[in-house]
């Protein structure tokens, strides 16, 4: 008995120096950095010697919606639209790479390694390459000259075309009328396989909702401000150079649960008459599912908090593919408002939280399962 509160006492005791440090040194700093964002710190205030003013939320507030702020609302639609590009692309070309890899195909170790290959690269490295690639007067657009056809004329990461415009001052309607949409979709799928009254009623409420607020919506348009926003196309270059260095490690991914599928329940789909793409369809895909989900948590807090690929690409100073990570940097470093800046860095630690929180939940309950 004695023996075993020693042990105890020792783990503890050998555990404690990094419970400490981390206490200080990652939750302390956050706890730190949200006192500071409800704050007006300032490089003028810390040079006047006069302390910071609590000003409470007015840091977020100004964010979403001051006038001067229009860059963090450019920044947070760019992050939408890249993050679920990026995802996609990503899932896709790792999927096809290793449902490639997996036909056991001659050569499949230098292939592995090609496809491997980008993820070892720095995003800076990767920044520079796909900047020389889309370099509007070289690179990929000079292409066509090989074959004696006029150069591409597409300015890549310069771009200033938009697609998918829409008011900010609506952002929040819209968003809800997705939400409401998904829920009626949810609910009508669940009615048709189980004929609920509560998913009709569900889906009966979510409608009408979604109709109201798509009323009142087009009614506010005409009266509210305009700020418009929308898919930046210049984000398609950043998107093709996250995704080419980050689909190898999905193909990892894959490849491994591809790998880890009994060669008998494919050869018992078959049997039972499934083709090969019911066989992907019905069995492979939906054991490949918890590795999708990790990879979509994965990819997401890579595209949440991206900094160096759009700073190599873009300098800093195009807004076209300008990210919430490079914003703060700017905000807090070189214009030295330390309130906004750690505004803008709780707000990034927010949405990286809930994409990192609900998975580590969930594999908590399967673990204690």
């Amino acid at each position: 008995m004695a023996g075993k509160k020693s042990d105890r006492l020792t783990s503890i005791l050998v555990v404690l120096p990094s419970i400490f440090l981390l206490a200080i040194f990652v939750y302390g700093f956050i706890g730190w950095t949200a006192w500071t964002s409800m704050t007006n710190s300032n490089a003028m205030q810390r040079l006047s010697g006069a302390s910071a003013d609590y000003i409470g939320f007015q840091n977020y507030e100004n964010l979403f919606t001051g006038a001067l702020n229009n860059r963090f609302r450019i920044d947070m639609v760019n992050t939408v639209f890249f993050t679920l590009l990026f995802i996609s692309i990503c899932l896709i070309l790792g999927i096809l790479l290793a449902v490639l890899l997996d036909q056991n195909i001659r050569g499949e170790g230098i292939f592995r390694t090609i496809f491997l290959f980008p993820m070892a690269l720095s995003f800076v490295v990767t920044g520079v390459a796909w900047k020389w690639l889309f370099n509007p007067d070289a690179g990929i657009n000079a292409l066509p000259s090989i074959i004696g056809l006029p150069n591409s004329n597409f300015r890549w990461f310069i771009s200033e075309d938009r697609l998918l415009e829409f008011n900010w001052q609506n952002v929040f309607q819209i968003l809800a009328v997705i939400i409401l949409g998904i829920i009626f979709l949810v609910a009508l799928w669940q009615w048709v396989k189980t004929r609920s009254n509560i998913a009709m009623f569900i889906g009966a409420a979510a409608l009408l909702a979604n109709t109201w607020i798509t009323l009142t919506g087009a009614e506010a348009l005409l009266t509210s401000p305009s700020e418009p926003q929308g898919f930046n196309v210049a984000l398609i270059s950043v998107v093709v150079a996250a995704g080419w260095q980050m689909s190898g490690y999905t193909m990892a991914m894959y490849l491994a649960g591809l790998r880890g599928i009994p060669e008998e329940l494919r050869e018992a789909a078959r049997v039972d008459g499934a083709s090969e793409i019911g066989v992907y369809r019905h069995v492979i895909l939906p054991l490949l599912a918890p590795i999708t989900l990790s990879a979509i948590i994965i990819l997401g807090h890579i595209s949440l908090k991206i900094f160096d690929l759009v700073y190599v690409l873009g300098g800093g100073d195009n807004l076209f593919i300008d990210m919430p990570g490079l914003n703060m940097f700017f905000t807090t470093f070189r214009g030295q408002e330390f309130g906004k800046g750690a505004a803008i860095a709780m707000i990034m630690l927010i949405l990286v939280a809930m994409v990192i929180v609900p998975y580590l939940v969930s594999s908590l309950k399967s673990d204690e399962e």
